[in-house]
Parts: C-alpha cells; sequence; structure tokens
C-alpha cells in the first residue's frame, strides 16, 4: 500500500537532520500560528494564494527564492566548515554520504530554486509594466507556473527528511544515478522535483514570449522596448527551445530506473555519453537563461542612476540576441577531456572565446554610459559596479577554461568552482539583488533602506572574494572538488579562509533580511508617492507605486525609446485622462495552486512507487483541468467609475506633492 515508504525512510541517526526538522517544524507551527492570530488566512487565500496577478506573482517567486537561499546556502556553510576542518585524515563532522547528498542538493538548490525564481519573478513583474500590459498573456497559466515551481522546492525540501536525497552531484551523471549505484529514492526526488518545477518554467517561458510579442503598446516597435524587455525575450526563447531537452533527457533516466531500459547504460546499447550531451545541451543555454536578465537590469540601473541615455541601445539588442544564438554552440567545453577528438574541442573551444565578446561589448556599454554622467551611488550603482568587476575576473577565467588544454589540467579542480560562482554571484545573484532594490517601490510604493543595503553589498563583495579565490588557488593546486577529507596540509588554510568568507557572506544576508524589516517597519518615512522615485527612463516609471492592479488606466501611446524621459521633460507627465473605460481583467483562481498540490502528491507517490496514491492525484489532475474549462467566471470588468475614482486619488496625492 506505502510502496517503498517505510519509517526506516526518517534518518532518525543524523542528528544534523533530525535537527533541522525540529528547527522547521517550529518555526512552521510559529508562522501558521501568526497568521491564524492575525485572522489573515482569508486575505493569504484572495489575496495571494489564488492571485493572477502578475505583479503578486513575481513577487511570491522572489520570495520562494529568498526563502530556498536560506537552505542553499546552509548547505554551503556546511561544505566550507567540513573542508576547513577535515585535514591531515580528519573525517569532520558530515559522513561521506550526507556530504554528498549536500553538495548535491545546494548545486540544485541555488540554480533551479534560488537563481531560476529570482530571474522568473523579476521578469513577471517588470515587463507588463515596461511594455503597457496590463497583464501577462495567459494569467492562469502564470498562477499555475509559479505553484508548480515552488512544488518542485518542496519536494527537495521533504527529501531531507523522508528518504534521502541525491549524491551525483547536480547534473547526476549516469551511471552514477543509474539504479545500480543509487538504488534509494534520492535521484527520484532529483527527478521529480525538476521535472515538475521545470514544466512551470517552460509554461512562464511561453507565456512571457507571447506577452512581449503580442500585448506592446501602441507604437511600440521591437526597438524600442526597453533593454530589460530585450533580454527577458531572447532568455524566455531560451527557455522555450532548451527545457523540453531537459524534460525528455530526465525521462529517459526515468525509464532507465523505474522500467529497466538502457539508454545510459553501456549494456545493451545504452551510452551514458548521450546523457551529458543532453544535459548541457539544456545546461549552457540555462548559464545564459539566468545570466540575461541580470544584463537588462544592469542597463535600466546604470543608465537611471548616471542621469544618461544607456550608450549603445543597438549594440546592446544585438549583443543580446548573439549571445542567445551562440549560447547553442558551447555546450561541449564541458567534456574536453572525455575523448571527443582534437578537431571537436577546437571548434568548442573557439565558440567559448567568440561568446565572450558580445558580452565585453555590453560591459564597455555600461561604462560608456557612466562616462560623464551624474552618477548616484545608490545601493543599486553599487551592485552593478561590483558586478562589473567580478563579472570579468569570471569572465576571463572562463576564456582560460575554454582552452581544452588548459581544461585538461583544471577539470574537475576547484577551479572550475570558483569560476562558476565568480560568474553566478557576481553576475546573476549581485544582479538579482540590484534588481530588486531598483524596483522594490514600484510594487511597494516605498523604498528600501540604504543603510542595511549597502551594508549587505560590502558584505557579499568581500565575503565573495574570501570564500572563491582561495579556491581558484587551490584548483592551481591540484584540489578537486567535492573533497570532504585531504591528506595536504597546505590546504587548510586556503579552505579556513574561505570559510570566513563564507560566514562574511552570511552576514550580508542577515543584512539584507535586515534591510527588509527596517524598511518595512518605517515604511510611511520612506514612503513614494510621485510614481518616479529613482527620476527613470523607462515606461514603468510612468505609473503609480505601487503600480495598480490593471497597470494602466489608458495604455499609453508610444513615439520613442525614451517616452517617459520625453514626456517629463515636454512636460507631459502625469495628465490626468478626459475620461475612462471599463477595464477587462482576470478574476483570481485557486485551480493553479490546487492542481500544484495533487502535483505534489503524484510526484511524491511517484518517488515512492506508491501506485494508487499516484493514480487518484492524477485524476485530480485532470480534474481540475476539466472543471476549470468549463468555469465561465474566469474574467471580469472594472467599471470605468471605480478606476476613476483610483486615478483621482492617485492625482489628487500627486497635485498635493507637486
Amino acid at each position: 500500500m506505502f510502496g517503498k515508504l517505510t519509517l526506516q525512510a526518517i534518518p532518525y541517526h543524523e542528528p544534523i537532520i533530525m535537527g533541522t526538522l525540529v528547527v522547521v517544524l517550529l518555526g512552521g507551527a510559529a508562522l501558521l500560528g501568526a497568521i491564524t492570530y492575525y485572522g489573515k488566512w482569508t486575505y493569504l487565500w484572495k489575496e495571494w494564494l489564488t492571485s493572477v496577478d502578475h505583479k503578486r506573482i513575481g513577487v511570491m517567486y522572489i520570495i520562494l527564492a529568498l526563502v530556498m537561499l536560506l537552505r542553499g546556502f546552509a548547505d554551503a556553510l556546511m561544505m566550507r566548515a567540513q573542508q576547513a576542518i577535515a585535514a591531515n585524515g580528519a573525517e569532520g563532522y558530515l559522513p561521506p554520504h550526507h556530504y554528498d547528498q549536500i553538495f548535491t542538493a545546494h548545486g540544485v538548490i541555488m540554480i533551479f530554486f534560488v537563481a531560476t525564481p529570482l530571474i522568473l519573478g523579476l521578469m513577471n513583474v517588470i515587463v507588463p509594466l515596461q511594455i503597457g500590459a496590463r497583464d501577462v498573456a495567459f494569467p492562469f497559466v502564470n498562477s499555475l507556473s509559479f505553484w508548480l515551481s515552488a512544488v518542485g522546492a518542496v519536494l527537495v525540501m521533504m527529501s531531507m527528511f523522508v528518504g534521502d536525497f541525491a549524491a551525483t552531484g547536480w547534473v547526476a551523471y549516469p551511471p552514477l544515478s543509474e539504479l545500480g549505484y543509487s538504488p534509494t529514492v534520492g535521484v527520484d526526488y532529483y527527478i521529480w522535483s525538476l521535472q515538475i518545477s521545470g514544466l512551470g518554467t517552460l509554461l512562464t517561458g511561453i507565456n512571457l514570449v507571447v506577452t512581449i510579442l503580442r500585448m506592446r503598446a501602441p507604437g511600440m516597435t521591437l526597438m524600442k522596448m526597453p533593454v530589460f524587455t530585450w533580454t527577458a525575450l531572447i532568455t524566455n526563447i531560451l527557455i522555450v527551445a532548451v527545457f523540453p531537452v531537459l524534460t525528455a533527457t530526465l525521462a529517459l533516466l526515468t525509464a532507465d530506473r523505474y522500467l529497466d531500459m538502457h539508454f545510459f547504460t553501456n549494456e545493451l546499447g545504452g551510452n551514458a555519453m548521450m546523457y551529458i550531451n543532453l544535459i548541457w545541451v539544456w545546461g549552457h543555454p540555462e548559464v545564459y537563461i539566468l545570466i540575461l536578465p541580470c544584463f537588462g537590469a544592469f542597463s535600466e540601473i546604470i543608465a537611471t542612476f548616471s542621469g544618461k541615455p544607456l550608450f549603445g541601445y543597438k549594440s546592446m539588442v544585438y549583443a543580446t540576441s548573439s549571445i542567445g544564438l551562440l549560447s547553442f554552440f558551447v555546450w561541449l567545453h564541458h567534456f574536453f577531456t572525455m575523448g571527443s577528438g582534437a578537431n571537436v574541442n577546437a571548434f568548442f573551444g573557439i565558440m567559448t572565446s567568440i561568446i565572450s565578446i558580445p558580452t565585453g561589448v555590453k560591459l564597455f556599454n555600461w561604462l560608456f554610459t557612466m562616462y560623464q554622467g551624474r552618477i548616484r551611488y545608490h545601493s543599486s550603482t553599487l551592485w552593478t559596479i561590483g558586478f562589473m568587476v567580478t563579472f570579468a575576473i569570471g569572465g576571463m577565467t572562463g576564456v582560460l577554461l575554454a582552452v581544452p588544454g588548459a581544461d585538461f589540467v583544471l577539470h574537475n579542480s576547484l577551479f572550475l568552482v570558483a569560476h562558476f560562482h565568480n560568474v553566478i554571484i557576481g553576475g546573476v545573484l549581485f544582479g538579482c539583488l540590484a534588481a530588486i532594490t531598483f524596483w522594490f517601490p514600484k510594487v511597494f510604493g516605498f523604498t528600501l533602506n540604504e543603510f542595511w543595503g549597502k551594508v549587505s553589498f560590502w558584505c557579499w563583495l568581500v565575503g565573495f572574494y574570501l570564500a572563491f579565490m582561495p579556491l581558484y588557488v587551490l584548483g592551481l593546486d591540484g584540489m578537486t572538488r567535492r573533497m570532504n577529507h585531504y591528506q595536504d596540509p597546505r590546504w587548510q588554510p586556503w579552505l579556513i579562509v574561505a570559510l570566513c568568507g563564507a560566514l562574511t557572506i552570511a552576514a550580508g544576508i542577515l543584512a539584507m533580511f535586515i534591510q527588509f524589516y527596517v524598511s518595512i517597519r518605517d515604511r510611511d518615512a520612506h514612503r513614494d508617492t510621485t510614481g518616479d522615485p529613482w527620476n527613470g527612463r523607462s515606461l514603468e516609471w510612468a505609473t503609480a507605486s505601487p503600480a495598480p492592479f490593471y497597470n494602466f488606466a489608458h495604455v499609453p501611446a508610444i513615439t520613442s525609446l525614451e517616452q517617459h524621459w520625453d514626456d517629463k521633460r515636454e512636460g507631459r507627465a502625469y495628465v490626468q485622462p478626459a475620461d475612462y473605460e471599463d477595464i477587462h481583467m482576470p478574476k483570481n483562481t485557486g485551480a493553479g495552486f490546487i492542481v500544484s498540490m495533487f502535483g505534489l502528491v503524484l510526484c511524491f507517490a511517484l518517488v515512492w512507487h506508491i501506485w494508487p496514491l499516484a493514480i487518484i492525484s492524477l485524476i485530480g489532475v485532470v480534474g481540475t483541468f476539466i472543471a476549470r474549462t468549463y468555469d465561465r467566471h474566469v474574467d471580469y470588468y472594472v467599471p470605468a467609475a471605480e478606476v476613476e475614482r483610483i486615478e483621482n486619488a492617485r492625482y489628487a496625492q500627486l497635485t498635493e506633492v507637486a
């Protein structure tokens, strides 16, 4: 009846895991108690859990990412602490199998459940506002996408307390991920958490591509779109192109494990190299899926806080498109050492070097934008400048790794780990934190505390260099990755410095949460009533802060790339319309939440081979979709009188401020 699930699946003998379980249960109970005490269940259900508003869905994506950041960073701290003490034959405090699960979970969580939700959340919030759309093309699908991603994160968290997680590394290479070498449910948790969250990401990609191509304001041609929207378009085209590859790859691995197939085993015609090719056909474009929207955010930020239009708009668009295209021609540099031959290695080494050129174009454009500008050192500006320096270092080490001969020496070493974190932390995380700071008032109507924002930035920047520069040295000295103990005493001082860096980053994360707390506590003192706190240049700054649920009472007509800036310069800002019309809006629905909860039960049942429960939950998924299909009350109209009332209150506030 319960398949493979028994009481022995709960790791009672692991004090770290059981301690974490107690903390999670107590924290969850406290949260639920607080919601009940303040009577917020109805509010949460009606306004958030069932919301189809792109802004609220974007906020929930970001909250999910920040929660999972705590889990993923806790794993990183545990690894750094283990390596700092496990020298000269010392075993440290983490058993090998537990350590293997930790480094796998760390990679999976940080890529799929921190970086990806941050990017999707920012695109959800900002893209419709920048193109003059009232919502995304498919609001219900947007809600479903978020809850599918959240369910994937829940599955990863459940694996820590019921069963185990994969101990294979974050890309789960065969034969280690095959049933013969990983007989527990860890790889199954990995498969189903990525499948269900990947489906949510794919649906979001389709949704945003359609939104950008079909819902732009009148007059907004492609070459009048803001740079962030351009990067979002290329990113979502990449998502639509490569996430089906991930789905198919994991489906083949599932067939190997569940149906005794042999796609990736050496016997009976299988080939493990086919898996590695497929996973990196998805995996390397995924790196650009994460970084391109951050490039767009940096472009918006640097233009705003330099007081100038972005230098080289067209070259930015062409560079972004070039990166999107070239990202499909570099995947094989992930396995230069696996015998593909000199000609193949040379081709992919050259292509990897070439893709650095459009990235360099972007860097110089940002520098020229700052040149002779009136730079304001807001915290989001600091994140951007810190990114430029850090990402340039990561890019140069990437070009070194693009040389097959050098890669033969550095492959699978800590040099590679340092490079990857150099570009992901210095690019993606710095970019997302800069964008959150920059666009925060557009969502909530008040600005974030600058002091704690700058404290967080400096802790992150200093902590990063302390944590990862030693890994470059260790990689050059021959230390391979994923070691939970080592014999060379010369390595220990470097690993102690790396631990100090991780602790400094922890202080940066703490400062970030203090920043949120202090800003919310003092929000009335930092209230933005103008709709334009940063003197921004893109269309989203022409809406109120926070933006109303319908975004624009009248969808503006676009005549130039710098529409909002031109309107302000010519005195056309905040002109109240003469009349209003009814606005067509989608209704909130719980169908996406319900489908995803059935999906959670389905995936859990598939992990543990509980077939009756899997069938029941699958019926629940299909039944909910059918019920949603025949629900005629999926939208409504906001009466013109209500729109006029809201807008009158807004313009009265603006007049008072003026």
